[in-house]
């Protein structure tokens, strides 16, 4: 499957802010981020990733997914983390 299609699909289904999708074969890696998992759990968060690729999955043209949904805030602060990270190494 293509990661454009993930990313329509996602986009569709969720009021997504961003999303990046990356694949080594039949994984793929999700990251989401969205107003919406402001007041969900982890689990509730998956959940809703899950359920717009279920039919994927279970045709197995989605083998495995890794899904990292954020909120608007928790993504600032991670990407602010990833970018202090960075910069220690130079």
């Amino acid at each position: 499957m293509k990661i454009e299609k993930i990313k329509n699909i996602l986009k569709c289904e969720l009021n997504l802010k961003e999303i990046y999708v990356n694949n080594n074969g039949k994984y793929f890696k999700i990251i989401a981020v969205s107003e919406i998992f402001s007041k969900l759990n982890r689990i509730q968060k998956e959940q809703m990733i899950y359920k717009p690729l279920m039919k994927y999955i279970k045709n197995n043209l989605i083998h495995a997914i890794s899904v990292y949904p954020y909120s608007i805030e928790e993504w600032k602060s991670i990407k602010k983390n990833i970018f202090f990270k960075k910069n220690e190494k130079n």
